[in-house]
């Protein structure tokens, strides 16, 4: 009897920490360029397990805007693993802008100052998509996306590793 107790006990924990993730994004990927000001420059690297690297360049942790901020080194990369209601509200928040059907490039470069930013996707069926836009302004739903992975660099906890 209590071999059988210490079994169901094994088994009950084994099955709580064991977390199966069904998302049909095999990476999410989420670069945001440089401009003429102080545009946040980071590459943002989520796996279906939340795991996440943050490659933060310059104007991700400082408030204060500074010419000389090019000049001193990157800011590292980090590595954190998102919470899962942020990670959940992220897919959704994909679902919502039906990735493979959105256009391959939105702005026109008629001002020279904005920053690019590059959303690619890998999903589980081997496919991908990839979105080039200039501005950041291509749809209101691509804006909303961008805004919510940009706000990730802040409301998550990171560990620096370089």
């Amino acid at each position: 009897m209590r071999y059988i107790l210490s079994l169901c006990a094994f088994i009950f924990l084994f099955s709580c920490t064991t977390q199966k993730t069904d998302s049909k994004y095999a990476k999410i990927e989420y670069e945001a360029g440089a401009c003429f000001g102080s545009c946040p420059i980071f590459k943002l690297t989520i796996s279906p397990d939340r795991t996440a690297i943050l490659e933060a360049e310059h104007f991700n942790f400082s408030k204060d805007f500074s010419k000389g901020e090019f000049s001193k080194p990157r800011e590292g990369t980090f590595k954190g693993v998102i919470k899962e209601a942020d990670y959940n509200k992220l897919v959704s928040l994909l679902d919502g802008l039906d990735v493979k059907n959105l256009k391959d490039n939105y702005g026109t470069r008629n001002i020279t100052d904005l920053s690019t930013s590059y959303l690619r996707i890998n999903f589980t069926d081997g496919t991908s998509k990839n979105v080039e836009d200039y501005g950041k302004k291509g749809t209101e739903k691509l804006r909303e996306v961008y805004l919510f992975i940009e706000e990730l660099r802040h409301n998550q906890q990171w560990a620096k590793v370089k």
